[in-house]
């Protein structure tokens, strides 16, 4: 299970003084903890739920950051950025490798043909049905702006 491993590497990474491993480990083990609070019983499927929630976050502020530095000439966002971006790789381990687009792009045809959809009136059918199929292994971003280009 993620908290078993997190609890693994958070001792790893104290021990090589990694500051951003150890900070970004101790915020997904206590986010796993407060999940845990609402569902004792927790599958690993929702403590990776808990990871793609928290990556999300990170994913969010670097595109904040991102916009930010390119309107104003800041010096420490791109420190921002720069931890972000670690936090992020570091999230990243605990989550299950991603499908390509050109996969997910086959599970959305099959399931617009399965469905029958035919406008975008049927994109939150879609998008059930895909997310369903994923699991975690797409990102919904990307899945939402292909199931609209094909609905649309």
């Amino acid at each position: 299970m993620i908290n078993e491993k997190a609890r693994k590497q958070l001792g790893e990474a104290m021990r090589a003084k990694d500051e951003v491993a150890v900070a970004t480990l101790r915020m997904l083990l206590s986010s796993l903890n407060y999940a845990r609070i609402d569902k004792p019983e927790m599958t690993e499927e929702d403590e990776v739920k808990v990871v793609q929630f928290e990556a999300k976050k990170r994913k969010d502020a670097l595109v904040a950051y991102k916009d930010a530095q390119s309107k104003m000439d800041r010096t420490d966002i791109g420190e921002k950025i720069e931890r972000e971006q670690k936090e992020l790789e570091v999230l990243e381990k605990y989550l299950p490798e991603q499908m390509s687009e050109e996969e997910v792009e086959k599970i959305v045809d099959k399931v617009i043909e399965k469905i029958g959809a035919s406008g975008m009136g049927d994109t939150g059918k879609v998008m059930g049905a895909v997310m369903g199929k994923v699991k975690g292994k797409a990102d919904g971003g990307m899945v939402s702006g292909m199931v609209k280009k094909k609905l649309g």
